[in-house]
């Protein structure tokens, strides 16, 4: 099985930008569809965006899209959330997860998940 840590959360004013990793270990992440969830304070997890093993495709919530951009590098074991545009309500904490087939945002369609990185966006 994969095991994923995310990094790169941290504090940043509105308007910025900032880019998660997810870095894969275990198993290739080439093997698994990847998709981005994030949790607000008092909020359920939202989902954001996914991208295909390939990194072909990607799929996004209407909350981000257009500021939200997920791209992988199989080389490399890892997968990205660049998210621009940032506003005081992306403040949450992000989860990456994966899964081998489903492409979609529906949290329990996920097997596996990192444990999530803090990203705080100031007014």
């Amino acid at each position: 099985q994969v095991q994923l840590v995310e990094s790169g959360g941290g504090l940043v004013q509105a308007g910025g930008s900032l880019r998660l990793s997810c870095a894969a270990s275990g198993r290739t992440v080439s093997t698994y569809v990847v998709g981005w969830f994030r949790q607000a304070p008092g909020k359920e997890r939202e989902f954001a965006g996914v991208i295909t093993r390939s990194g072909g495709t990607t799929y996004y919530a209407d909350s981000v899209k257009g500021r939200f951009t997920i791209s992988r590098d199989n080389a490399k074991n890892t997968v990205y959330l660049q998210r621009n545009s940032l506003k005081p309500e992306d403040t949450a904490v992000y989860y990456c997860a994966a899964n081998l087939a489903y492409f979609g945002g529906d949290a329990r369609r996920y097997e596996y998940w990192g444990q999530g990185t803090q990203v705080t966006v100031s007014s």
